[in-house]
């Protein structure tokens, strides 16, 4: 069934024979406001996206400036598989710029709609044909592959864009390139453009499509469906304003929803996302499709039970197909499958009673808005295991009074050994004066000091969950630890303490 759709769908477009991936995160990419690239950043990058296999690698605007003739240089002296691409307007010194860069393709480009003749460049249509048919034989005399860029085409008069078209393809351009420079195109308006341009041209399509609406890696696509040779990417989608199409959504789709395989190592899409976002500065939103952080997650009971038969069920391809990898997410839609999964990961055995307790935990965060982490639950399980033992003093109730310009006060009621005492202690803070408290209810059953204390927040932000550890000692010498999780640091710092002086009682009686 699968392979007669996957014919069908082919049946209905028309693919060329090839297609190039052109990658510009270097160029566009670095085009991004806020956005600057060192040299060995740059190198950094051009060996990963040579690395993943693309065809070709935009690495800059040699023009510009001599950092980026420099590092142009440098990546031209690595040897790459990739076609080393440079950027330059349709002028003799951009286009010297390149030679001087040591490259031997030219991407060259001129404004053609009616906004860019006549508020950008201020040149009529006969001038800016002249310039551009100049610049591509300047380029091509000297020897150098061309891929001629029509700026703003998709808001260029469609005659004057074929006329523009005809001009460089008879001077000797290898590409015509179809920019959406502002990203106004729909997938319909690109399928009607592009069979246009086939229908009218033999030499090889390549589509520039910006994201303004979001449907960059649509279009790019739908062009492709329509004989398109070859699409401008850049990694994470990065460029200017809101970027360009996404490098590895398109190759995915392509791979995982038209069965077209274009030889790229996927497997390190992943990381080369990272590598970019960290360069950059520029980090991912969690859902960014194919290499955001839950791109491969999942909470939803009725998801999770699906996904732990049958990854399939809910995911359209692997993680491992990109080097990602799978999060099952604990919070308040979590069912009990997803929690026993990742206790049996984490090797922690619960019986029957101690799960219901920490998988009702894992709700009640899930409930208050709380995302539980893997290092969540491990807390939250051991401390459940550690309950599990004799408690000879358990505390039976808490208040904490702070006012202006007087010390906290707090009042504690434990229980030791079935029977109930309160008291009411100040101290330097909420939590020390807690323990004050503490001391005073047991100083008749078991006289302690406490040794050590560490405070956690084992995740980020307000709400994260404390973990408290403590080292308590009696006075023959005996040491005990204690642990507690709790998003109320003072009731998690009560909990470790009873959890270390139970231990020591149990020592003492034993």
């Amino acid at each position: 069934m699968t392979e007669n759709i996957e014919n069908l769908k082919k049946e209905n477009m028309n693919l060329a024979e090839k297609i190039y991936i052109f990658d510009t995160t270097l160029r566009d990419g670095e085009q991004t406001p806020g956005v600057a690239l060192t040299v060995d950043e740059k190198i950094q990058i051009a060996q990963k996206l040579n690395n993943l296999g693309v065809d070709k690698i935009e690495v800059g605007f040699p023009a510009s400036s001599k950092g980026e003739i420099e590092s142009a240089k440098k990546i031209r002296s690595m040897d790459l598989d990739s076609t080393l691409v440079g950027l330059a307007r349709s002028l003799p010194q951009d286009i010297d710029a390149v030679l001087d860069a040591d490259l031997e393709y030219v991407h060259t480009f001129i404004g053609t709609s009616p906004l860019h003749r006549d508020y950008k460049l201020k040149m009529s249509k006969e001038e800016i044909i002249e310039k551009a048919v100049e610049s591509v034989e300047y380029a091509k005399d000297h020897g150098l592959a061309v891929e001629f860029s029509a700026e703003d085409s998709t808001r260029t008069e469609r005659n004057y864009l074929f006329e523009i078209f005809n001009e460089v393809a008879d001077a000797g351009a290898d590409f015509l390139d179809v920019p959406d420079t502002v990203g106004i195109l729909t997938p319909i308006m690109t399928h009607e453009l592009i069979t246009d341009i086939k229908n009218n041209f033999t030499i090889p399509i390549s589509v520039h499509f910006h994201n303004d609406f979001g449907l960059a890696t649509a279009n790019s696509l739908t062009a492709i469906e329509c004989g398109a040779n070859q699409a401008h990417v850049t990694i994470n989608g990065l460029g200017e304003r809101t970027g360009n199409c996404s490098l590895e959504e398109l190759v995915m789709t392509l791979k995982s929803a038209y069965g077209i395989d274009l030889g790229l190592d996927t497997t390190r899409l992943y990381s080369l996302s990272n590598l970019v976002g960290r360069l950059t500065g520029v980090k991912m939103p969690v859902n960014k499709p194919i290499v955001g952080d839950n791109a491969f997650a999942h909470e939803s009971g009725i998801h999770v039970h699906g996904i732990l038969n049958n990854s399939s069920t809910y995911e359209p391809m692997s993680p491992e197909m990109v080097g990602h990898s799978r999060r099952i997410v604990l919070g308040k839609h979590t069912g009990a499958n997803a929690v026993k999964s990742k206790l049996k990961e984490h090797h922690i055995d619960l019986n029957d009673e101690q799960f219901c307790k920490v998988f009702d935990e894992i709700k009640s965060l899930g409930d208050s808005g709380k995302c539980v982490t893997d290092d969540d639950l491990i807390a939250i399980a051991i401390t459940e295991l550690a309950s599990a033992r004799e408690t000879p003093i358990v505390i039976k109730g808490l208040s904490i009074s702070i006012g202006a310009n007087v010390s906290p006060t707090a009042t504690v009621k434990l229980e030791i050994d079935g029977v109930e005492k309160e008291t009411a202690s100040t101290g330097v803070g909420p939590i020390d004066a807690a323990l004050n408290a503490i001391g005073v209810l047991i100083k008749d059953t078991i006289d302690v000091k406490l040794d050590e204390y560490n405070l956690e927040g084992i995740t980020g932000g307000t709400d994260a969950l404390a973990e408290v550890f403590v080292i308590c000692s009696d006075f023959d010498g005996n040491k005990a630890n204690g642990r507690s999780t709790n998003q109320d640091v003072v009731m998690a710092s009560i909990l470790a303490i009873l959890d270390s002086i139970n231990k020591l009682l149990l020592i003492k009686r034993a």
